[in-house]
């Protein structure tokens, strides 16, 4: 009997860390990605063509960079390290989009926020529900709107370069 018990306190233990590993794990991803959005909407005011790629970036820096704060201070509070530079694959893309010139830069850089905004929004859809950390979900669930409009801007800018 002490020996069930022990493996259930154990199993308990490990997938309580787990959790715990996961809700830390979105953190420092999404801390991430929010970075190479804002790095990525910076490109976009200087190297956009058209007025839908300029105001798509600006609405990355604004947005992502007060997405970024909430979530630095959450991550302080909870004792989580967030990266504050790009990691080597997104120095890699960031370098890559900022060969592109003119209309090329244009559609690169917009399907790229359509592929990622996609991927964004699972990512925050599932720690909204199955993340451990209450704030964590809180905070995950109330940016998804945000994350959910900026796929769409995407899809739009994507729209008006065809009709260009």
């Amino acid at each position: 009997m002490k020996k069930i018990f022990l493996t259930i306190a154990i199993f308990s233990t490990c997938y309580i860390q787990s959790q715990s590993d996961r809700d830390r794990k979105f953190a420092r991803e999404v801390a991430e990605d929010g970075l190479m959005e804002i790095k990525l909407g910076e490109l976009a005011q200087s190297k956009g063509t058209i007025a839908e790629v300029k105001t798509l970036g600006s609405h990355m820096i604004t947005d992502h960079t007060k997405a970024n704060n909430e979530l630095r201070s959450l991550a302080i509070k909870k004792n989580i390290p967030l990266p504050t530079a790009l990691s080597d694959k997104g120095q890699k893309t960031y370098e890559k989009l900022s060969k592109k010139e003119g209309k090329k830069f244009d559609k690169c850089y917009t399907r790229m926020m359509v592929k990622d905004h996609k991927k964004e929004i699972c990512k925050f859809k599932k720690q909204a529900k199955k993340g451990e950390d209450a704030e964590l979900r809180s905070w995950a669930s109330t940016t998804i709107p945000t994350l959910e409009h900026h796929k769409e801007m995407s899809k739009e800018a994507c729209r008006s370069m065809k009709k260009s």
